[in-house]
Formats: C-alpha cells, sequence, structure tokens
C-alpha cells in the first residue's frame, strides 16, 4: 500500500524511548547483556527522519519511559515481572538512564511534545491521544524501541485509536533480531503498513511537490447579493463563513461552507461563474511551474481571502484562484 494516501499536514512521527537504559551499552539494558550496538543502529535513520520532519513541519512526539523504585501498582503482582529479569529498574525517574540519548537529544526540543509514560504503550495512560487530535492528526510514523514491546503496543494502541500507522522498518530495534521479524508480520496483517526510511523521505518529497488539493469553492456573479445570500441561506440553509473577506479587486464577497461563494456581478455579465478555487499545495512552487510553463495570469501571487494566492486561466479562458491555507 501506498504512503501517498496519507497527507503530509496530518501526519506525526512517534520516536518510542530511544533512552540510554534502552540503548546505551552502559545503561540498564546494555548491563543485563542486550546487544545495544543492534538497538543503536536505528538512531543514524531516524535522526534523519526526525530532521527532516522538522524541516517540513510535521510534528515529532517523543515518548519517555520513567519508573520509580518503588511501584506500589506492579507490586500486587503475584507473578515475575518483566523488569524483575533486569540488572535493575530500568529507566528511573530523573535519571541518567531515563535521558535521551546524546545522538538525538539535542533535536527533543518541543517540551510539549516529550509524552511520559510509565508503561510500554505510548497511549495508555498518558496525553498522547488528545495531543495528536489537538495537532489534527490522522496518521503516525511510529519508530524507536523496542520492536517486541514498547513499539508494538503503541502501533496497536494508536490502531485501535483509528489512526494510520506506519512502522518505520530501519528506525526500529527489538531485543532480538527474530522478534523483529515475527512483529512485523503481525503488524501488517493487523495493525500497520511499514516501510522504510527512505520510503518516508520520497513521500514527504512527493508530498511537497505543488500539487491542487480539493476543489474549495466555486464563484458566482449575482445581481442582487442581499437577495441572493437570503435564498442560499433561508430556502436552501447554507452557512455563511464568518471568515470571508472582501475580493482583492474591492467586490463583496459571501462564502459559503457548502462550497459556494457570491459577488456582484449577475446574468448580465458575459459570464456568470467568476472562478473557480482550488486549495492547493505549495503555491510558491506552483507559482513557479506556471510560470515556466507559460500560463496567463489573472492576478500575480499574493493575499487572497484564505491565504497565499494565485489567479490564472485554463485554455478555455476560466478563472482558477489557486490558494494555500
Amino acid at each position: 500500500m501506498s504512503l501517498d494516501a496519507i497527507d503530509l499536514k496530518k501526519a506525526a512521527l512517534i520516536v518510542v524511548d530511544l533512552q540510554n537504559g534502552f540503548c546505551h551499552k552502559d545503561g540498564t539494558l546494555g548491563q543485563s547483556g542486550l546487544d545495544t550496538d543492534r538497538l543503536q543502529s536505528v538512531i543514524p535513520p531516524l535522526r534523519k527522519v526526525i530532521e527532516r520532519c522538522k524541516e517540513v513541519g510535521v510534528p515529532v512526539l517523543w515518548t519517555l519511559q520513567e519508573h520509580f523504585e518503588r511501584d506500589a501498582r506492579r507490586a500486587r503482582k503475584k507473578l515475575e515481572p518483566h523488569t524483575a529479569k533486569r540488572k535493575g529498574i530500568v529507566a528511573l525517574a530523573g535519571s541518567w538512564d531515563a535521558a535521551i540519548v546524546d545522538d538525538l537529544a539535542d533535536l527533543a526540543d518541543e517540551p510539549s511534545f516529550i509524552v511520559r509514560k510509565h508503561r510500554f504503550g505510548g497511549f495508555y495512560e498518558t496525553r498522547m491521544n488528545m495531543l495528536l487530535d489537538m495537532l489534527g492528526v490522522e496518521a503516525v510514523f511510529v519508530t524507536g524501541l523496542t520492536a517486541n514491546a514498547c513499539v508494538e503496543t503503541t502501533i496497536r494502541e494508536a490502531y485501535l485509536r483509528d489512526f494510520d500507522v506506519v512502522g518505520l522498518e530501519d528506525c526500529i530495534a527489538g531485543v532480538r533480531p527474530e522478534w523483529e521479524a515475527t512483529a512485523g508480520e503481525v503488524w501488517r496483517q493487523y495493525f500497520a503498513i511499514t516501510a522504510s526510511s527512505k520510503d518516508f523521505m520520497d513521500w514527504v518529497d512527493r508530498q511537497l511537490q505543488p500539487k491542487a488539493v480539493r476543489v474549495h469553492h466555486l464563484l458566482l456573479m449575482v445581481s442582487d447579493i442581499g437577495r441572493s445570500k437570503a435564498f442560499y441561506t433561508d430556502l436552501l440553509g447554507f452557512d455563511v463563513r464568518p471568515d470571508a473577506k472582501p475580493l482583492p479587486d474591492g467586490r463583496p464577497f459571501i462564502a459559503f461552507r457548502q462550497g459556494l461563494g457570491i459577488t456582484e456581478g449577475g446574468p448580465g455579465d458575459s459570464r456568470q461563474m467568476d472562478h473557480l478555487a482550488f486549495e492547493v499545495r505549495n503555491v510558491v512552487a506552483l507559482n513557479d511551474k506556471l510560470k515556466t510553463a507559460g500560463v496567463e495570469f489573472e492576478r500575480e501571487l499574493g493575499d487572497g481571502p484564505y491565504g497565499k494566492a494565485i489567479y490564472v486561466k485554463d485554455p478555455d479562458g476560466n478563472v482558477l484562484e489557486l490558494f494555500e491555507i
């Protein structure tokens, strides 16, 4: 399945537990005999992915696992917990063990994007879900440690909350290599698709290419704007958008949430449609592309009612407003 179904503006990167305790040779897992070289192998490709996200405005959310020396909830267990199989309690709150590894720490520069957790999953009893909702995120790219525990639990939790989920395979490591393969098979069957960091980079590049995204509104010229407004609102139940501003040429403009706009003009004019508006991606690059192609411009790049906009003519002379919110 292609990553192109995902909208870059509605995506986020989740970096799970890149902490000293999980991948540094002197951390708790390293001291417990795990292969930290394998676990650290995700850092170079992950750093590039994080840097690219920050360049293009994709939110990067970090989970930090924190434990306490005494945990009354865990102490209720009658069976031995997984923490008892280590040389000590990993990632004690406030310790060096719990800190983000030095190779990535400089990139975790947005405190509000750091989500502290006390169990495997990034969503369980944390603010992760609310944070993603507030950011308008619909798809998450999941990376980090470890494939067989915290990453897998976070992927499952994200899927169960109806996010689209992508695991970046070369940015994820497990305690054992065979567990990575098994985890990936389960994810692809039930919870997510998987991709490489190169796939991710290529997707970002494609997402930045100038492109019309959707029809935003059709602007009609009407003979009596007050009468037309009453027709569409009172009889058809249209809803007026309160953020509409006059057109750049000074004419009044009423926009409806149903995708129609009206302005002065009307049937006496040689045309009744003033223009058709499209929301686009990267309007500056699109402006350059259309200039190079010799397209006729009705209005140069500038501020429009909804954002930076250009007005061009199609081969039949119809005016198109192309804008980026």
